[in-house]
């Protein structure tokens, strides 16, 4: 939902990977070839969760850990005509089943109809962020990662569709009109996600003095392919408590995200904001992120603080199942001796507030290699953003520590 200009870093990139392609382009005009990669490596001060990115089923604890931030992504692209092109990316990275398997990231077809007209059909990256096209380029933006307290409420990175562009100038502004729609699949800790009936737009402005200014919106119907859950809303609608069943059920239910965002990239200054929603009428609660970057540049070397934080606004659930209802077995697959306890538990799992400040420093060692050092103070409110949480998790700060280098080729 966001396309809006991520640090001056990000230009630099496509120019590097752009390079690239032309050289190869000088032998073949019709197909260019580039990549990007990252070597990473994370841990944290605790044992009791693992600190991942949004959806990985497993990832940093104590030990340092290589899967959290690891990656490496080829791309096509293919110009048939002045008119019409194609592009293919494959990317691999430690997905929602927990293995590296390459997966279609892009594989659309792309119409030029004029300078400031194009369409999109096929696989693309969901436009739903600030830096959604380049959100796993991490050579292309300065954090080690991108905010995981904004870029981890949707663990969606693309969709099957299509999508219409329109870039135009109003007076010194640059305007950027995207309406996009199709469906979307992804994989969150072994569990099958869908967004189906999607429509979305994003309008982006660039303005004098490097500010860009971006708002997003997206909606469409959610399912969530989980066997405990469905399992556990077949019983209660076979209770007295139908409703709570009703309310918990992940059936192709309504859900939006929403997103304002605001650059700003001036000499040797950066700073970057977001502000996002997350709306669904499920047990997946409503949220709020956001977060605020600023970094200088001296030379080769830019260090960077990030604050951040992720509040739940509703758990869209009225659990008013009296404490101490026991189901025997059948019909439960097990006796449940407070079922209220069951729906409470379910909904804390889904909890995932949290509050970040981070530091980071980044080198441009060489033209197409960066290293980058980042700590993070994390203050869970329950779970948070971790998987595998022991009881008792969240009653204290997490330090993480990670270390990286992107490239670009």
């Amino acid at each position: 939902m966001m396309v809006l200009k991520s640090l001056r870093l990000a230009p630099v990139a496509l120019a590097v990977l752009a390079a690239t392609a032309q050289a190869q382009s000088d032998t073949n005009s019709m197909f260019t070839f580039s990549g990007f990669g990252t070597v990473g490596v994370v841990k944290t001060t605790t044992d009791e969760a693992d600190f991942v990115i949004s959806g990985q089923p497993g990832g940093a604890t104590k030990k340092w850990s290589g899967d959290v931030d690891t990656k490496l992504g080829v791309q096509v692209g293919a110009k048939f005509s002045p008119m019409f092109s194609a592009t293919v990316q494959v990317l691999s990275k430690q997905n929602g089943d927990g293995n590296y398997k390459p997966e279609f990231e892009w594989a659309f077809a792309k119409a030029q109809f004029n300078p400031s007209l194009s369409m999109r059909v096929g696989r693309m990256g969901g436009p739903y962020f600030a830096v959604s096209d380049f959100r796993d380029v991490g050579y292309a933006n300065t954090w080690l990662r991108p905010p995981q307290d904004v870029y981890g409420q949707v663990p969606v990175s693309h969709f099957d569709g299509a999508d219409l562009s329109y870039q135009t100038a109003m007076g010194s502004a640059t305007v950027n009109l995207q309406v996009y729609g199709g469906k979307s699949t992804a994989v969150f800790e072994g569990v099958d996600v869908h967004m189906k009936s999607m429509a979305g737009f994003n309008a982006t402005a660039e303005l004098d003095g490097g500010f860009t200014v971006r708002l997003g919106h997206v909606q469409g119907k959610l399912t969530v392919d989980s066997t405990t859950l469905a399992g556990l809303v077949t019983l209660l609608r076979a209770t007295p408590f139908a409703a709570v069943g009703d309310q918990l059920s992940a059936e192709s239910k309504k859900a939006s995200f929403t997103g304002v965002g605001l650059a700003w990239d001036q000499g040797d200054w950066l700073a970057n904001f977001e502000y996002t929603m997350r709306r669904t009428d499920t047990y997946v609660p409503d949220t709020d992120g956001w977060y605020f970057t600023v970094g200088h540049r001296f030379g080769k070397f830019t260090p960077y603080v990030t604050v951040s934080e992720l509040k739940q606004k509703d758990n869209n659930v009225n659990n008013v199942i009296p404490a101490g209802v026991k189901i025997p077995s059948p019909p439960a697959p097990f006796p449940i001796a407070d079922l209220k306890a069951v729906v409470d538990k379910t909904l804390y799992d889904q909890s995932n507030q949290q509050k970040t400040v981070a530091l980071g420093l980044r080198w441009d060692a060489y033209r197409n290699i960066a290293v980058k050092a980042q700590y993070e103070r994390i203050t869970p409110n329950g779970p948070g953003l971790f998987t595998s949480p022991q009881p008792g998790f969240g009653s204290s700060k997490v330090s993480v520590y990670s270390l990286a280098v992107d490239f670009v080729f």
